[in-house]
């Protein structure tokens, strides 16, 4: 996803959102370990992803401090 379609979600979507990645990444890590992954680089997009929500999750916890 990009960053302005994360940045359109609320709160809970983004959390719910960051849980469900990291199952996934999980999922694809394991996947990968037994040599059944089909799509090697799709790891590398759920690991930008990830962190692009975290990325925003912590702007936002900033921008409620100050």
């Amino acid at each position: 996803m990009k960053p302005s379609e994360l940045r359109e979600l609320s709160s809970m979507e983004l959390e719910t959102k960051l849980g469900d990645l990291k199952e996934e990444l999980f999922n694809l890590r394991f996947q990968h370990a037994t040599g059944q992954l089909e799509n090697p680089m799709r790891i590398r997009e759920v690991k930008k992803t990830y962190a692009r929500v975290k990325t925003i999750i912590q702007e936002r916890a900033m921008a409620n401090k100050a």
